[in-house]
């Protein structure tokens, strides 16, 4: 993946050059046609290509095991790209009830808008999928690792259901990234991405991609081609550079989370506590099947709720309390009160986003810097 690169000019660079530029131009009026007419892959405008974006792109091909990828300006615009270019009024969506806040948002609110109906299925129970099958079911939608309570689902059981049934499957690779798993290998369709996260790693850019066949990816392509959710060349070239770095990082983010969380498990402040990687998770042994590490992230329930998990924030020292994750610099989160604020409180119990659940990030940082700044928070 490292090598996988755009081609290199007559300067000689080594590292690849920033293609800053929002439109293309040509030497004839013969080849602009044929580019506008999509007889050849020439770039146009950089809401359509640009050679930045697209090495971005085939680099997360190469480390996704999938065909072809869109790159787009945000995590969330990959999320609405994948489900909006293929459903349309009448059709209906699964999804896990353990999902990101902004998606739930997008399923619940507005795509009731363009008439798609959905139904939401419990993590655990693969039975409950399958009855949630209907006759214009056309996409199943789902995370694993869910956000924030790092449930599990088994992919390949999901896969061969969504295959018996012919419908399109969709997995939030996010929070493993494909260091940790690869969807593709459990019959996943499309895998989605918010690059602002573990990709990126640095906490500097936005950014979002899609990932799946040449012919799915060129629907979607056709869908932000027009929607315009592009990812700027800038942000493309830094997300390219930072995955070089990808997997030396997921190394030290997923060992600094394991020993985070077998230190911290029996912590008499804590009722409980999950990462995938301990035998106390409750899909110890789907994680074992499906993912080669258990991830950057654990979470747990601090005894007292809400009051002591405001408590605990503020007593923090080193770990920055912010929305966002996968950062080199550990981080600490309150799901109730931000990313999923807008779930009704029934919401929130279904999915076990309890008022003291905390969801720890875990930076580039030595663990017992952590581990340290945690104890005396708590």
């Amino acid at each position: 993946m490292i090598r996988t690169r755009v081609e290199q000019t007559n300067e000689m660079e080594h590292s690849s050059p920033l293609f800053l530029t929002s439109s293309f131009s040509f030497d004839n009026a013969e080849e602009m046609r044929a580019a506008f007419a999509d007889e050849n892959d020439d770039n146009i405008y950089s809401r359509f290509s640009n050679p930045s974006v697209q090495e971005f792109t085939d680099r997360m091909c190469v480390l996704e095991g999938m065909e072809s990828g869109f790159a787009t300006s945000s995590g969330m615009s990959a999320v609405f790209a994948s489900i909006l270019t293929f459903l349309k009024k009448g059709d209906h969506l699964i999804s896990c009830n353990a999902i990101f806040g902004s998606t739930h948002t997008v399923i619940t609110k507005i795509l009731p808008k363009y008439g798609i109906e959905y139904t939401y299925v419990p993590v655990y129970d693969i039975a409950s999928w399958e009855a949630a099958v209907q006759d214009n079911t056309k996409m199943i939608y789902l995370e694993s690792p869910t956000n924030p309570g790092l449930d599990l689902i088994d992919l390949k059981e999901v896969g061969d259901l969504a295959k018996k049934h012919g419908l399109i499957y969709c997995v939030d690779n996010c929070f493993a990234t494909p260091i940790g798993q690869l969807p593709v290998e459990f019959g996943a369709d499309l895998v989605v991405h918010s690059a602002t996260k573990w990709l990126d790693g640095q906490g500097r850019v936005l950014g979002g991609i899609v990932l799946g066949s040449k012919k799915l990816i060129h629907e979607i392509y056709l869908f932000c081609r027009s929607t315009g959710p592009a990812l700027s060349p800038f942000n493309a070239w830094v997300l390219s550079r930072s995955l070089e770095t990808l997997e030396v990082r997921m190394e030290r983010h997923a060992s600094n989370a394991f020993y985070l969380s077998q230190q911290l498990q029996n912590h008499p402040a804590i009722s409980w506590l999950k990462y995938p990687f301990l035998e106390s998770h409750p899909q110890y042994a789907i994680a074992k099947k499906q993912m080669k590490n258990g991830g950057g992230l654990f979470c747990f329930e601090l005894k007292g709720g809400l009051d002591n998990g405001r408590k605990f924030l503020d007593n923090l020292k080193m770990l920055s309390r912010t929305a966002n994750l996968g950062d080199t610099r550990s981080i600490a989160s309150h799901p109730a009160s931000t990313t999923h604020a807008k779930l009704t409180e029934e919401e929130r119990q279904a999915v076990n986003i309890t008022p003291g659940l905390i969801r720890i990030s875990c930076g580039l940082e030595h663990r017992d810097d952590i581990l340290n700044d945690i104890l005396q928070a708590l």
